[in-house]
């Protein structure tokens, strides 16, 4: 957000009221989908102005024109504000079965949304070796979003488990005897599953390695590589057929069917000692932190954005239809003028037919309010030719060396306010402890001294300690609190943390950030 529209907010806030007509003029944020092209257009009508006139809708929620916010947080109610989703976990270096390629990780979030539609999950490999790490970022609800981060980490690691071991799964199934764990989880106390869905999830999970035993070629199992290019496409499928199926009771149906219709994106990373194999679709983003010789830090990204930002990305979504929707297939920056991220989970409204889709919406029961499951009777403008969207990942793998010192993974809500280079450097401080001082660029050497002083003395404030001992904390507060010249500015973080929960996701989005530490001795020679 910029600084003018930060002060603009906080000139208009300063007497604790809120009218439409003053937020008109502000610049929100894009959202990453949007269901109807005039909301589209204009979120936030601006034919209706008054303190107390009317009211208007966001989204289908209707909301006051006047509200009392409260911009004079301390710094005791924003760190708790910033802290209360943050997590850390210390990672045995031997595990019984080698050494761990993670010394560490630490992880938090920020919701805009309420809920938040943003998810991670993180877990250790019981049956195979290596960690996962996911960040799932919700569109259109957070239900997708919530089943894949419940789900993906399991077919992951099923599809690296050998044959013998996935034998002694089934058969501890047909025996009704306890299962070996697949996954240590590392949850946080907030994190929840779909319950109701649980017996769903078991039952699919178990086709699938049902289908891995009787495959000729698995074997000792996948590769990470194979693996999380199959996991992903796999329980796509089954999220899009487990909408479709009868079902045992309607909560279950129900729940099929709004996760299918929602989205979200995913990135995931399997952090081994044969390197970081790191699987994307859509929008989050994955980004190495490496120390160089001199001391400083650089950024490696390990993904790419599958948005309109990416011109093969674009190309490719046009070259899978035909040359008369080469100019429809994305417009205005968004898969059909509706999706900004061109890959995804679930969104089956970009997938299915229209009949399909009416078809499935028309099979719940008739008392189902769809509002009330972020469900709409909607089909996207030229929606001629489908599928439009797909999950197939896009993966890297990289081999791990001694200057290798930790991975960042974030949603795009993280990447909207920091840089990959900006993030690494702070967590690369963070982690020395040393805050270097950025150089003085050409322009600024123009400066008249009292320019140049005040600069500095800005600049200054990076010398200070650091505020959180968690790493992704320190993202995410300056993220959402680095003034014009670089320092942490109070009345900034104090106005995107204080704004209500109707106003905030016009300013900024969910923020999910895991800082993964690397255990680099296992690149030195004597580990090789």
């Amino acid at each position: 957000m910029s600084g003018r529209v930060c002060a603009s907010i906080v000139q208009r806030a300063s007497s604790y009221t809120l009218t439409l007509s003053s937020t008109a003029q502000f610049q929100p944020r894009a959202a990453n989908i949007c269901h109807f092209s005039s909301w589209m257009n204009s979120r936030v009508r601006s034919d209706i102005s008054g303190e107390d006139s009317g009211s208007w809708s966001l989204s289908g929620r209707h909301l006051s024109t006047r509200q009392d916010l409260n911009f004079q947080l301390n710094q005791v109610q924003i760190n708790s504000i910033l802290r209360s989703n943050e997590q850390t976990i210390s990672v045995a270096e031997f595990d019984g079965r080698g050494l761990s390629a993670v010394r560490k990780f630490e992880s938090n979030q920020l919701p805009a949304n309420t809920p938040n539609e943003d998810r991670r999950s993180s877990a250790t490999c019981l049956q195979s070796k290596g960690m996962l790490f996911g960040v799932f970022d919700g569109h259109g609800g957070w239900a997708c979003a919530q089943a894949v981060s419940e789900r993906l980490l399991y077919y992951a690691a099923v599809a690296m488990m050998s044959k013998q071991s996935l034998e002694e799964l089934e058969n501890c199934m047909e025996n009704e005897r306890p299962l070996p764990p697949i996954l240590q989880w590392y949850k946080h106390h907030a994190d929840f599953n779909y319950r109701e869905s649980a017996s769903l999830y078991i039952d699919h999970l178990r086709v699938f390695w049902q289908e891995l035993i009787e495959s000729e070629e698995h074997g000792e199992g996948m590769s990470p590589l194979e693996a999380l290019d199959y996991s992903f496409k796999r329980l796509d499928a089954d999220i899009s057929l487990e909408a479709q199926v009868p079902l045992s009771n309607d909560l279950m149906k129900s729940t099929a069917i709004q996760v299918a219709f929602a989205g979200s994106t995913a990135c995931v990373a399997h952090v081994g000692t044969d390197g970081i194999h790191v699987a994307n679709s859509g929008d989050c983003r994955a980004v190495l932190g490496v120390l160089e010789e001199d001391g400083s830090w650089s950024a490696l990204p390990l993904t790419r954005d599958h948005n309109s930002q990416n011109q093969a990305e674009m190309e490719r979504i046009r070259s899978l239809h035909p040359p008369s929707e080469r100019d429809t297939v994305v417009t205005e920056d968004r898969l059909l003028g509706v999706l900004m991220p061109l890959r995804a989970f679930g969104d089956v409204r970009f997938k299915w037919s229209h009949e399909l889709q009416q078809s499935v919406l028309a099979s719940l029961e008739s008392g189902v309010d769809l509002d009330s499951l972020n469900l709409y009777q909607y089909t996207p403008p030229n929606y001629l030719t489908p599928p439009y969207l797909d999950v197939a990942p896009e993966i890297t793998h990289h081999k791990l060396r001694p200057q290798d010192r930790f991975l960042i993974l974030g949603s795009d809500g993280l990447w909207d306010e920091l840089g990959n280079e900006e993030a690494v450097r702070l967590v690369g401080e963070h982690l020395s402890g040393i805050h270097l001082q950025a150089p003085v660029s050409p322009s600024e050497k123009q400066m008249k001294l009292g320019e140049m002083h005040e600069l500095l003395q800005k600049r200054q404030a990076r010398a200070s300690p650091a505020l959180d001992t968690n790493a992704a904390t320190h993202l995410i507060r300056h993220a959402l609190g680095t003034g014009e010249y670089g320092e942490l500015c109070q009345e900034r973080l104090t106005l995107m943390l204080s704004l209500p929960e109707d106003l905030a996701r016009m300013y900024r989005d969910d923020i999910t950030a895991t800082v993964v530490y690397l255990n680099s001795d296992l690149a030195r020679p004597q580990h090789s």
